[in-house]
């Protein structure tokens, strides 16, 4: 009985230190309990794969952005996953989730094989950084005209303190067209999930651009006041294509830009406000 015990104790020890562990994590079929109200920061930070404006590759001046910022979650662009030479062939999302001690779920949007046999895929896309726990993600490809570059939406259910969170992170297209068939898929999935939810990313769309009518019939843009929030280029910023956008049940605070030359563009950022929520289990939406 006594050696029963111990190796009870031994496995209980195990799964603690592993669900402790940063990177994909995920809690399946658990209850939470009902929420507590939180501020949480929120980041959107087309990286350049850590290639700055002096064309200097330097992942640590972007986790020094995040850390300095007090990010809680964090959605990245042109991320990069043992891609190429560009960016050392580095797992940049696993790179800066130990750097920071967060949480974190990669998308690759595009998937090449590998230079030499036995080497890791190659891949480009986005990624999410957490604080708190990352429940279950999704990459979503989205609709494309033609031999265009692959595109995706990331979808995160995020636990904090008990409030499930719905994060979506996403680049999009160059072209109008292409732009405006990605953002009708992109509310049509969003619209699955219920709860608050915060849709962000490089949207290569300024507010005024016939596409982002429908974001803005749908969602609550973080800089709605601030329409000269210029995100790129991030020597001189002319342009806004950098956003936040939330469900109307969230308030948000504080948006900012934040200046800085790490990348080709400007993070954006703002606190939104999570208001306590009933229970739920993971399994439902």
């Amino acid at each position: 009985m006594r050696k029963v015990s111990k190796f009870m104790l031994a496995v209980m020890v195990l799964v603690v230190s592993l669900s402790s562990l940063v990177g994909n994590a995920f809690a399946e079929d658990q209850d939470f309990p009902r929420g507590e109200s939180v501020n949480v920061n929120v980041m959107s930070y087309n990286i350049h794969h850590g290639e700055g404006v002096d064309s200097v590759l330097d992942l640590e001046r972007i986790a020094r952005i995040i850390e300095e910022g007090e990010a809680d979650i964090v959605g990245l662009q042109e991320v990069d996953n043992h891609f190429s030479n560009r960016s050392d062939f580095q797992d940049q999302a696993k790179w800066l989730a130990n750097r920071l001690g967060m949480f974190y779920t990669y998308a690759a949007n595009l998937d090449y094989n590998p230079l030499n046999e036995g080497e890791p895929r190659r891949q480009y896309g986005t990624a999410i950084l957490s604080k708190y726990p990352i429940l279950k993600s999704k990459n979503h490809l989205l609709p494309k005209i033609g031999n265009t570059e692959q595109r995706g939406l990331s979808e995160v259910t995020i636990n904090v303190k008990g409030n499930h969170l719905h994060v979506y992170n996403t680049h999009l297209a160059l072209t109008s067209a292409e732009r405006q068939i990605q953002i009708e898929e992109t509310i049509n999935i969003a619209g699955e999930s219920k709860g608050p939810k915060v849709i962000m990313g490089d949207l290569n769309a300024t507010p005024e651009s016939n596409e982002m009518k429908l974001m803005y019939s749908n969602y609550i843009d973080a800089f709605a006041n601030q329409n000269e929030a210029y995100t790129i280029p991030a020597e001189n910023p002319t342009k806004r294509i950098d956003y936040i956008f939330t469900s109307n049940n969230i308030e948000t605070n504080g948006a900012r830009v934040i200046d800085t030359l790490a990348s080709d563009h400007l993070p954006v950022m703002t606190t939104i406000v999570l208001d306590r929520s009933e229970p739920f289990n993971n399994g439902e939406k």
